[in-house]
């Protein structure tokens, strides 16, 4: 979106410079006038190397920024505040610089006429499917300021989920690369001191130190280069592979299989459908809108695939239970419970107690986790250390007993 520098003068009659980003001179200016500035020059900011524009670019909007935003949204157009005043308000309280970008093109598209939903279409990056399809409803059903306080509920339920998992791996995380930090340090600086200690001395070495000793040479060699090219290869390879349909679709199906962590993965995807379905259809986004919304949200292609095929059966005329039930990706629980939805057209209702209980199901095998990975970490860690000390440590006792 391009920007705009124009010269204003406020209220008290005090002239400053401010920048605007809208799609046209006639909307910078509309908004302008709006904040209740006399523009006294506007004209487009000349290209160059922006750095706000490069700020702009690589910051990313998170679930958080959204869910405060939807919140306060909400809070304002309940006030009985306009779009657009609720907007500007927003804009000047926002620290997201791409938010609030996005904000200031979206006020400036709903002054000139174009509905909310359809303006916020235009930042995917901000607002993606689910948000402006939700958004989209609440403007048709005249409940907006409802709509966006579920959406706000929604994406904090969506971020307090998402930290839980987070801080499962964060201690793993961060014990591997403590473990691969130290013994790498150790391999390459220490293991060379005592291995000229050694070669003085003349002791026949073990096996273990010898084995130590290759690692190290390998490591200070052109020889590590090439192990990195290999790992940077082969990850890009992988990553080429998991955006192809069916290499996404073998990666996941495998994921699921993992003891503990598939098991987390299906948890946390089942409660993640459940919630966003059930808000989608509370907030009268169309049934078959609302799978395809969902559908792209899973996070896992075999659960995507699942939720196609429910879209599918409906299509057809169908009942998602049955469809879902087809795919043997849902817990049987859950399919019980989204028939009974179906049958007594409480839906939404179901689907959001299915969120509740595999959330804190997510909780408990969260907590699980941790417990199993913290003393495998500390395992890990001790013998990586061990191994290093072991083999600097026996020749030395073949030293001992020839002095001995």
């Amino acid at each position: 979106m391009p920007t705009f520098v124009a010269r204003v003068r406020d209220s008290q009659g005090k002239s400053k410079i401010e920048k605007i980003a809208a799609n046209s001179l006639a909307q910078a200016r509309t908004y302008l006038r709006q904040q209740g500035y006399v523009v006294q020059d506007l004209k487009k900011q000349s290209q160059g190397l922006d750095f706000k524009q490069l700020q702009i670019k690589f910051t990313n909007v998170s679930v958080k920024d959204k869910a405060v935003f939807s919140r306060q949204f909400a809070a304002l157009v309940n006030a009985g505040v306009t779009i657009v005043r609720s907007l500007s308000v927003l804009d000047q309280q926002c620290n997201n610089p791409k938010l609030k970008q996005a904000i200031l093109g979206i006020s400036a598209d709903v002054q000139s006429g174009v509905n909310l939903s359809e303006a916020m279409r235009k930042y995917p990056d901000c607002f993606d499917g689910l948000y402006v399809s939700m958004v989209e409803a609440g403007e048709v059903g005249g409940v907006l300021d409802e709509v966006l306080n579920r959406l706000a509920k929604l994406l904090e339920d969506i971020a307090r989920l998402q930290n839980q998992i987070k801080s499962a791996l964060a201690y793993p995380v961060v014990v591997g690369f403590l473990a691969i930090a130290i013994f790498l340090g150790m391999t390459v600086f220490l293991i060379p001191i005592f291995a000229n200690i050694f070669q003085e001395l003349g002791t026949e070495l073990p096996a273990l130190t010898q084995f130590m000793l290759l690692v190290s040479k390998v490591l200070r060699s052109w020889w590590f280069l090439v192990i990195i090219s290999i790992v940077v290869a082969a990850s890009f390879v992988y990553r080429r592979y998991y955006k192809t349909r069916t290499g996404r679709k073998t990666i996941d199906r495998f994921l699921l299989k993992i003891p503990l962590l598939g098991n987390l993965i299906q948890k946390s995807s089942v409660a993640r459908f459940s919630r966003t379905f059930g808000s989608l259809t509370r907030s009268g986004v169309p049934i078959l809108t609302s799978l395809e919304i969902v559908r792209d949200t899973s996070g896992n292609q075999v659960v995507a695939n699942a939720i196609d095929a429910a879209r599918v059966e409906i299509q057809q005329g169908g009942m998602i239970s049955i469809a879902l039930q087809k795919e043997k990706v849902f817990p049987p629980m859950t399919i019980q419970m989204i028939s009974i939805g179906e049958e007594t057209g409480e839906l939404d209702t179901m689907l959001m107690k299915i969120a509740d209980f595999y959330e804190d199901e997510v909780e408990q095998t969260v907590k699980a986790l941790t417990s199993v990975l913290e003393p495998i970490m500390i395992v890990v860690l001790g013998g990586m250390i061990g191994t290093i000390l072991l083999s600097m440590y026996l020749p030395m006792f073949k030293v001992f007993d020839k002095l001995g």
